[in-house]
Formats: C-alpha cells, structure tokens, sequence
C-alpha cells in the first residue's frame, strides 16, 4: 500500500500566499472593471482612438477640447462655500457670466475671471438647476424640483427677481422627480432651447420667438449621450456644436449639429492642466472667442483657454 507524503510547512505557505495573491488580484481586476464601466472608459477610449486620426480641418472645424488648457484653476467664489454653484451662463452684450446657486437659490453675475459682480435673491424658486442667456436681457432658468422654466429679465439695476413677476413653464414629470431637468442652453440660430434630463441622460428642444416659448417641448435622439448623469449643456457660438458636462463620469464631451461625439475632456486631477479633480461640475459655458468657463459645486471657478 503506497502512501503520499504530508505537504510541508513550506509548501502549505506557498499554496496560502498564492490564494491571497489571486484573490487581491481578482478584487483589483473587478475593481478596475468596474471603475472602467462608471466612468465610460471603455467609450472614451473608442473615442481617443478616434481623435488620433482625425484630420486637421476637422480639428479647426470642432471646439476640440483635448486642446484647452486650465489658466484659472479651482478659484473660490467668496462668500459662497455653502451655496452649491449650479450652472454658468455667458452674455454676449455684457461680456460677463451668470451663475445659479441651488441650495440657497439666487443669481450672481461674474466676471470671465470668476469676480463677483453681484448676487440678485430668487424669490419663490425652489431649486434652481439651469440658465442661460436668450439676448436682450433675458435669461431662462430652470428649477429641477418644481419642474419649471421661468424666463426673466434682468438689467443693470436689477438686485432681485420675484418667480411670481415673469412666465413659467411646465416640464412636466420625469421618472426620477429627483434627477429632472437641470440643464438647459440657448440655441439662437434656431431660437430654441436645448433642455438636459440629469438621469437617464436625454435631450430635448423647445421652440421661442425670442421672448417666450412655443408648443411644447420635444424629445431628440440621445444615441451619442454615454454619460452617467447630464450635469450642464452650452453651445459653441462658432461652430454649433453642443458641449455636454457629466458630474458623475467627470467628463466634458463635444457633440456636433447631428449630434455626434467629436471629442471630450477628462475633468481629472493631471489632464487639461488640472492640479486636482474638479469635485462635481454642473456648469459650463463657451464665449464668441472659445474660451471655455466651468463652476463646481461647492464655490469653485474654472477657465480654460485653448493652446496654440
């Protein structure tokens, strides 16, 4: 009768310390797969492929955001650190910018250095999430829990804005009331608004005369909309194309007028001249020279300015 001999001490560590070693490599593996997953790498890996061949006229044609680099980087709004800045709006006539503030609602207007000009109250809002600038002194916002979009008008001399003074619109229900309408931007060629639905990311227009809004809005497609959460919406003045702001997958992506991906910009500490990660984009916006504008929440100011 043959006998097979007892492991040893040895080869019992070897055999324990192998296990541990494919487990933590297992854990690493999933882990990494799943960050991958949340923040679309897998796409915008695809999509950075993609960039390496495009050609130069495409380049000169696009907004091209691999090329913008941070000169104003994390800059507080003073006085603001517990007011939760929630979009970022640019007015050609004024040459400044406007921003709402949810957690406390009110409209401040900055400088294109982050300044700030002045804080106007936003009497009877409940949580405004969007703005943006229609020309000749009017602005919409849009208030994600009331499901409203208010469009008013501000001057030199406005210091406060009463929801009860101006018009109002329905946005209607979404299926999650608590991740709703919270992005919208102005398209002036074809006098519409670009609205954003934050989860599931969607897109829709509704149509203006410039001074108020038409019919109702009207659902687009989102093919090209692989975000986690839609944050904030602007359009380039120059060139039409639609620039889309995730919060969550810490991304600026560059859509064209069909809609399509062109390029995108990783909001990640080390990329774009970033020192640290911007915490939780939810505004941007693009001025007539391509100098591109974002606010953080809680106070944070952000300018990007495109290398030669």
């Amino acid at each position: 009768m043959s006998t097979q001999p007892l492991p040893t001490l040895k080869s019992a560590r070897r055999s324990r310390f192998a296990l541990r070693w494919y487990t933590w490599l297992l854990l690493v593996v999933a882990a990494a797969y799943g960050l991958a997953f949340a923040m679309h790498w897998d796409d915008r890996g695809l999509l950075w492929v993609q960039e390496r061949f495009e050609s130069t006229a495409r380049k000169q044609e696009s907004i091209w955001l691999p090329d913008y680099h941070a000169v104003i980087d994390a800059k507080p709004l003073p006085g603001m650190e517990d007011d939760e800045a929630s979009d970022l709006a640019y007015d050609p006539q004024s040459k400044t910018l406007f921003s709402v503030m949810g957690k406390k609602p009110f409209l401040v207007e900055l400088t294109l250095q982050g300044d700030v000009l002045r804080k106007m109250p936003l009497v009877g809002w409940s949580n405004p999430e969007g703005v943006t600038v229609m020309g000749n002194g009017l602005l919409a916002i849009a208030d994600e829990r009331a499901h409203l979009i208010t469009i008013v008008k501000v001057d030199a001399a406005t210091r406060e804005l009463n929801i009860a003074d101006f018009p109002k619109y329905d946005l209607g229900p979404s299926k999650n009331q608590n991740k709703a309408f919270e992005a919208i931007a102005w398209d002036s060629r074809n006098q519409q608004l670009l609205l954003g639905l934050e989860r599931p990311p969607a897109l829709f227009t509704w149509k203006s005369d410039g001074q108020k809004l038409i019919g109702d809005k009207q659902a687009l497609a989102n093919d090209e909309l692989d975000v986690r959460n839609l944050s904030a919406l602007a359009i380039d003045p120059r060139t039409r194309h639609t620039l889309v702001l995730s919060a969550d997958s810490h991304l600026l992506l560059e859509l064209d007028e069909k809609g399509e991906q062109v390029s995108f910009m990783t909001l990640l500490r080390g990329f774009n001249g970033l020192k640290k990660t911007i915490p939780r984009a939810e505004g941007v916006t693009m001025d007539e020279a391509g100098t591109l504008y974002i606010v953080s929440e809680p106070n944070l100011f952000y300018r990007f300015e495109k290398q030669k």
